[in-house]
């Protein structure tokens, strides 16, 4: 099963012929702009809009969706300092976790590092794992896609300031403690909250 965001609002992708509560479609079948602006359209009213795309087979299933719109690839990464404090940007008033778009030919571990270091300032950056992908739509000159995220988990000893990439958007950069970070989670996007484990969002 797979998720993928318009706004905070999620459409659930998956091999089963029906989810409760939610609408189901062929994915092969689907217009996907014309299914986005419903959910805008119930978002702005107030009103949750839950589709569910479906197909029998799940490469099936991602080779529809990546077909429906262009696709962005990029790297990101939740970062953790030795005291196992996360960091954190904010932006558009949002508290997220850095990432950004792959440059051309660069592989996606060097893109994750790459955008952390730019972000915030942070150095010494090592991967300890894969996550997951997080899905999600944006819109850019009047067209609608697909930003497909590739998570990270990452550690690092750097203790020096934190700088904000402030032509990017970002006006904070803050290592948070558990606590603090739970209360973060609560002023982010649903696909930053789905990193984190219920004792965070509870």
């Amino acid at each position: 099963m797979y998720k993928v965001f318009v706004n905070n609002t999620p459409i659930i992708l998956s091999t089963k012929k029906e989810i409760e509560g939610y609408k189901t479609l062929l994915v092969k079948e689907v217009d996907f702009e014309k299914i986005i602006k419903k959910i805008e359209k119930g978002e702005a009213a107030g009103k949750l809009v839950k589709y569910h795309f479906y197909h029998k087979n799940e490469e099936k299933l991602m080779e529809h969706l990546y077909s429906k719109l262009p696709v962005v690839i990029a790297g990101g990464g939740k970062v953790y300092n030795k005291e196992h404090e996360v960091l954190f940007i904010k932006r558009n008033g949002k508290w997220d976790l850095p990432k950004g778009k792959a440059e051309k030919k660069e592989d996606i571990e060097t893109t994750a590092i790459r955008e952390v270091e730019e972000e915030t300032g942070v150095q010494n950056l090592e991967i300890t794992k894969f996550l997951y992908h997080t899905y999600h739509i944006f819109k850019r000159n009047g067209e609608y896609r697909l930003k497909v995220t590739y998570w990270f988990e990452m550690t690092t000893d750097y203790d020096k300031k934190l700088i904000p990439q402030e032509d990017e958007g970002i006006t904070k950069v803050k290592w948070k403690n558990p606590e603090q970070t739970k209360k973060a989670l609560q002023k982010s996007y649903a696909n930053i909250q789905d990193l984190f484990s219920q004792k965070y969002k509870s």
